[in-house]
This record gives structure tokens, C-alpha cells and sequence, in this order.
């Protein structure tokens, strides 16, 4: 059985997690919460880098950062998973969904202005796959409307466009620690914040509304609660599993590359028949090969493939339901303009095994298939 996802494992995180109980510090922001946080800072050039539970909470920080109010209305794709939009429902606000481009699958920069109102807050491009969306021009619309940018860069860590990190151009990143994810620490996340002058309140908010993070730095000799906030510290267990790999952050992302590149390079003949359509990556992204995707002809030959896959012992899945088209997409928001691609390429797109340690064989094995699959 070829598996759909391994999380990456590289050998040190069990000697970290023990490290962490025998420093009898096990709560969040010890010493590995702290490492991973700097390594981020380091490696993307953020002002500040927060380790939090999820990258839900990640969204959900910026979202309570960027002071959206009920009714206030955010823009995102619709092609994107739940927690995007759940971030600024939560906050009473309304969601605007935007048709994708057919290419990278991300947020149309061309459409984003004709969903703008007057109760428009921020926008929230989605960086798929790793790919950026068209930020030059996000940020530019942003600017002339005066709006917010929170990328939601959950599958994003270590991609890049035009040289800056995926997270660090907009106003706040927020990156993802899943089981799925290039670099995992089982559940968790990042939020990175751009202006410093967020960065007293992103502390509050995180440490339960208190200034306990000035407190453990010596700034007051007390702590006590001063604004609304939540629990997103994530456990230092959870944080030296994550360490291990980020020591081993460029030999995981050459792992994959390896890997990416193989399945575009043998799927070629495919897509160059007219089979299949292989992912598209503009000149000025860097991408991390976080996922490999192809595109069948539609939804019946999608299914058929998954299935002629599965029954070989190959494990490969389909990816969101278009979120407009959910009861909670239709109850908190709507979608702006003609949903001319979100639907039907998300019909189509199919994602193969991609993870650390995948084998050549194996890759070997998933591009037999599926060369037999339309060869049959």
C-alpha cells in the first residue's frame, strides 16, 4: 500500500520530547517553542513569529488583530478548507467568496475589487498548493481600499515570491503544523506578524487576554488579565517535534522536490496527449512541493481514477468542496460574480502521495497506474 500522507518523522523528535519532560517544562513557550519561533523569524524575515495550536488559531488571532467587527466582510476564495472563513465567522463578519484562476487554483487578483464594499475589511488570499497568488497586485488593491491582508499560508512554509516569504508580505501569515503538512508537529501553526505595533496585543491575546509574556521577561512584576483572548499556546512537546525537523527544514524540502519534479517530469507524456493537465507554478514562485496534483477530464473520470488507484493499493484523494456551496458557506457568505472555474476545477483536480521520505519506486508505481488507467 502506497499511503496518501506520512507524517514526516526524521529521527531527533523523540530525543527532543524527552528533553522537554525532563526539563520538567511542558506547557507553552519553553525553550523548543521558543527555537522554533526564532528559526521562523530567522528564515522569513518576519518582525514576529508565534507558535500556536493550529493554523485555525493562527487566522483566529489575526482575525481578533485585525479588529473585525459583526458585519464587517472579509474576501478569501471559496476554494479553500473551512477554517479560513471560520476565523472571520466567528467574529460575526461576512464572507465574500471570489472565483479562482484555473492555473494555480488561488484567489483571481482580477476579480477581488468588484466584491469590495464599504463594510469590506481584508482580504484573505489563499496560497495554494505552496504557489503564491499574484500578490503585487493584492497588495496594491489593498492599499488603495485600505484594507487588511491575512494570508492564509497554511500550506506555504518555505515557498516564496519574488524572494519574500509566503506569510510575510501581507499584514499577517499564518502557517500550518498538520500531520499533513511539509513540517508537522501533529496539530499546530504559525502567526506572522508584519508591523510591530501589533505585537503587544498578538501576546495578549494568545496568553488568555493577559500580559503573562511581559511578566516571564521581567517588564512588570505581575501579570493580570487586560484584554479579550484565548489559550493558543501550543504544548513544548508538540514544539520539539516540530524542532526536529526544522533542523532538518532544507533536506525535508530537497526530499520533496525529488519527488515533485519526478511526477512532473514521467506525467508529462500525459498531459502533453491531452490526458491529464499537470500543476502550473509562474516564474516568480518558488514553490515547496507541499502537494502533487493532476486534473482528470471531469468529475466521473476523477472518481474512476481514485477508485482504479485505491483497488491497486494507491491511496490518493480529491480536495475542498467549494465552501459557497456548503450550508455554513450559503448561511455566512456569498459568492461574488460568476463561479466560472471554483466548481469545475475542483471537480477535476485530484492530489497523489506526496510526503518526505515517498520512493522513487513508488512514484515509479503511481505513474504505471495511472498511464494504465487511460491506456485502458
Amino acid at each position: 500500500m502506497i499511503n496518501f500522507n506520512v507524517p514526516p518523522h526524521v529521527g531527533d523528535e523523540e530525543k527532543y520530547i524527552a528533553e522537554a519532560i525532563g526539563n520538567h517544562k511542558i506547557c507553552g513557550d519553553g525553550p523548543f517553542c521558543k527555537r522554533c519561533a526564532k528559526w521562523f523569524e530567522d528564515t522569513t524575515g518576519t518582525e514576529k513569529a508565534l507558535l500556536t495550536t493550529s493554523c485555525t488559531h493562527a487566522t483566529e488571532m489575526a482575525a481578533i488583530l485585525a479588529d473585525i467587527q459583526p458585519g464587517d466582510e472579509v474576501i478569501m476564495p471559496s476554494y479553500t478548507f473551512v477554517s479560513t472563513a471560520d476565523a472571520f465567522v466567528l467574529r460575526g463578519a461576512r464572507v465574500k467568496f471570489v472565483d479562482i484562476r484555473p492555473d494555480t487554483m488561488n484567489i483571481d487578483e482580477k476579480l477581488i475589487e468588484d466584491a469590495i464594499t464599504k463594510k469590506t475589511r481584508a482580504i484573505v488570499p489563499v496560497h495554494y498548493a505552496g504557489v503564491s497568488c499574484e500578490m503585487d497586485t493584492i497588495m496594491d488593491i489593498a492599499r488603495r481600499h485600505n484594507l487588511l491582508v491575512i494570508e492564509d499560508a497554511a500550506q506555504g512554509v518555505m515557498s516564496t515570491y519574488k524572494g519574500k516569504a509566503l506569510g510575510t508580505i501581507g499584514d499577517f501569515g499564518c502557517y500550518s503544523f498538520h500531520e499533513t503538512k511539509n513540517y508537522s508537529m501533529g496539530e499546530g501553526g504559525l502567526l506572522l506578524i508584519k508591523n510591530p505595533d501589533y505585537i503587544d496585543r498578538a501576546e495578549i491575546v494568545r496568553e488568555k487576554g493577559t500580559n503573562r509574556s511581559k511578566f516571564f521577561r521581567g517588564q512588570i512584576d505581575k501579570y493580570t488579565w487586560v484584554d479579550a483572548g484565548s489559550s493558543y499556546l501550543p504544548s513544548e512537546l508538540n514544539a520539539a517535534y516540530l524542532w526536529a525537523q526544522l533542523e532538518k527544514a532544507q533536506e525535508i524540502y530537497d526530499d520533496r522536490m525529488n519527488s515533485w519534479n519526478q511526477y512532473y517530469e514521467m506525467l508529462k507524456p500525459l498531459a502533453e496527449a491531452g490526458y491529464i493537465e499537470l500543476p502550473y507554478v509562474p516564474e516568480e514562485c518558488i514553490h515547496n512541493a507541499h502537494m502533487f496534483y493532476i486534473k482528470a477530464k471531469d468529475l466521473e473520470e476523477r472518481t474512476k481514477l481514485i477508485e482504479y488507484l485505491k483497488n491497486h493499493g494507491v491511496g490518493a484523494v480529491f480536495h475542498y468542496i467549494p465552501l459557497h456551496s456548503a450550508p455554513a458557506g450559503r448561511k455566512f457568505g456569498q459568492f461574488v460574480g460568476q463561479d466560472k472555474y471554483t466548481t469545475k476545477e475542483s471537480e477535476r483536480l485530484m492530489r497523489l502521495p506526496m510526503y518526505y521520505g515517498l520512493k522513487e519506486n513508488e512514484i515509479d508505481k503511481v505513474i504505471e497506474l495511472i498511464s494504465a488507467f487511460y491506456q485502458n
